[in-house]
């Protein structure tokens, strides 16, 4: 779904009014951004999020109430467990807005591909983005290899053939971690989990053959607050 240009300004422009309502009369979504298309709406509240002026829609009273009855969440986010990458907080979004399963590493089980799919299945929702950031812990973990203790070892077996694949790609030893290696680790391990989804059988890769379904990776910034969306695989 192509989106007018004009509609991402239009939000960062009303921005800082939306942020100068009282909380007694709370922020109100427009009414035209339920219309876009989820990958747009997560562009445009990440940018309000990059450039502080997050409207915090969606977290009245009344919304919490409408909520309470169902629930309908325009996109799943499959992130890492780090206190600093929040997904509603990252995005902008609401009460309601997003479906989220968080691991270290994004790294996916039985329980976490069981949660993906009652997203998919009960709330139909059809988007998935899997995020994950710049240095991150349980990359580093995974690339640092060696028997690591307690149920740790179950992350590391999770996220290790996906830096493994970085490793190869950039032909570097078993030395010390270099930022570019590191870098890629996270990449390829967010591509790695993006492929773990749609393979899934029988639901999510039977879906994604049939096109209904959308699996995303993105890469956030720690710093600058942006989400970088990586090109589809080939």
């Amino acid at each position: 779904m192509r989106t007018l240009p004009w509609l991402g300004t239009a939000l960062l422009l009303a921005a800082p009014a939306l942020q100068q309502r009282s909380a007694i009369e709370p922020a109100r979504r427009p009414a035209f951004e339920a219309a876009l298309d989820p990958l747009e709406r997560l562009r445009l509240g990440n940018q309000r999020f990059q450039h502080g002026q997050a409207a915090h829609f969606n977290q009245e009273r009344d919304r919490r109430l409408d909520l309470a009855r169902a629930q309908h969440p325009f996109a799943l986010v499959v992130g890492c467990a780090d206190s600093r990458v929040p997904p509603e907080i990252v995005f902008d979004q609401g009460l309601g807005d997003l479906f989220v399963v968080r691991c270290a590493g994004e790294a996916l089980d039985d329980l976490a591909l069981a949660s993906i799919e009652y997203a998919v299945q009960e709330l139909e929702v059809r988007t998935i983005v899997v995020l994950g950031h710049e240095r991150c812990a349980a990359v580093q973990m995974a690339l640092a290899g060696g028997e690591l203790p307690g149920h740790l070892r179950y992350l590391g077996r999770a996220i290790g053939p996906h830096v493994e694949e970085a490793r190869a790609r950039l032909a570097s030893g078993s030395g010390p971690i270099a930022p570019e290696l590191l870098e890629a680790a996270v990449v390829q391990n967010v591509r790695g989990v993006v492929a773990e989804i749609e393979s899934s059988e029988p639901l999510l890769a039977e879906l994604r053959q049939r096109g209904e379904l959308r699996v995303v990776g993105a890469r956030y910034d720690l710093e600058s607050g942006a989400v970088e969306w990586l090109p589809a695989r080939r």
